[in-house]
């Protein structure tokens, strides 16, 4: 997650450090993740029976993930591998 945000700040906000709106999607991963009630077995949110996140983070974090998904392989290849596997 954190490596894909990074991705998605760099390559579409143009800044070598994450931006304040990127940072505070981020944060509001992190708190999600260490709140889930099925750590640390925690599914993959798609798979998961309880949805924690805003509709409006959501959409964020999904259009992230669509982004910087496909660009893993090439940045972060034992990562994104290890994820697919998962």
């Amino acid at each position: 997650m954190e490596a894909m945000i990074r991705i998605y700040c760099e390559q579409k906000h143009r800044s070598a450090n994450l931006c304040e709106e990127c940072s505070a999607l981020m944060d509001y991963a992190r708190q999600r993740i260490d709140r889930c009630y099925f750590n640390p077995d925690k599914p993959h949110c798609k798979e998961c029976p309880v949805h924690c996140y805003s509709p409006a983070m959501k959409e964020k974090m999904k259009e992230v993930m669509r982004f910087a998904g496909p660009k893993m392989i090439y940045r972060h290849p034992v990562m994104a591998i290890y994820h697919l596997i998962s």
